[in-house]
């Protein structure tokens, strides 16, 4: 009878645990941009063809005009999934964490910690107006009299592999999981970054428009305990 009434207590307290468990919530819905908005410097006076459309479920960065989609949230604690491809001729594109303030650099770039997905450079950090540390980071970022965050900067610092990606058509998993001022990147499962001593620990995510098509079909994000 005591074995039946511990477990007949117990069932209960695993679900309750079970169910508060956080979830990944996808960032796009399918369906439209809601929940985000385009900073685009081209359309500023209005009539340019849209950098960001969301077609047949898939979010797409069209590459021109160049500019950025920013989530109107802000998050920090979060390990963000998404699910890239080129859709045609490879190119540049991005995802930026810890975005804040916007047109900080070159008047297009907003403030933040850019994780590259430039195509055989998937994984670099570029900063814009904001900084993070590598281990060996002369080795990857250069000379140490030429680090900064804005300009002609040595703003790029390299990751520690360049073969994680998938051929040019076949969709590519990178994961982006910020924890504290701790930034870590896998793409499709191989640890490609990993920064810590970030001078941002929150802010908006933002997508890239740089000149080359781009396709996502997973963005979901899940905040960390």
């Amino acid at each position: 009878m005591r074995r039946h009434l511990a477990r007949a207590v117990l069932l209960p307290i695993v679900a309750i645990a079970v169910a508060c468990q956080a979830s990944p919530r996808p960032l796009c819905n399918g369906i439209d941009l809601a929940g985000w908005h385009a900073d685009v410097p081209a359309n500023d006076g209005g009539g340019a063809a849209p950098s960001f459309v969301v077609k047949d479920g898939i979010l797409v960065s069209q590459g021109e005009p160049e500019g950025h989609l920013i989530t109107d949230a802000s998050y920090r604690d979060y390990r963000l999934t998404l699910e890239w491809r080129w859709p045609g001729a490879p190119g540049n594109c991005g995802v930026l964490v810890h975005s804040s303030v916007p047109r900080r650099l070159y008047d297009m770039f907003p403030q933040s910690i850019e994780v590259q997905l430039h195509e055989g450079n998937a994984g670099d950090f570029w900063c814009i107006g904001e900084d993070i540390a590598v281990p060996d980071m002369e080795a990857r970022r250069g000379p140490r009299d030429r680090w900064g965050t804005d300009g002609d900067r040595a703003r790029r610092i390299k990751n520690l592999t360049d073969g994680a990606e998938k051929p040019l058509g076949e969709w590519n998993t990178m994961v982006i999981e910020c924890r504290g001022r701790g930034i870590r990147v896998l793409v499709n499962g191989t640890v490609v970054n990993d920064g810590a001593d970030c001078t941002a620990d929150h802010g908006q995510i933002a997508i890239q428009a740089e000149g080359a098509a781009c396709e996502f079909r997973k963005l979901d994000l899940l905040p960390l305990q």
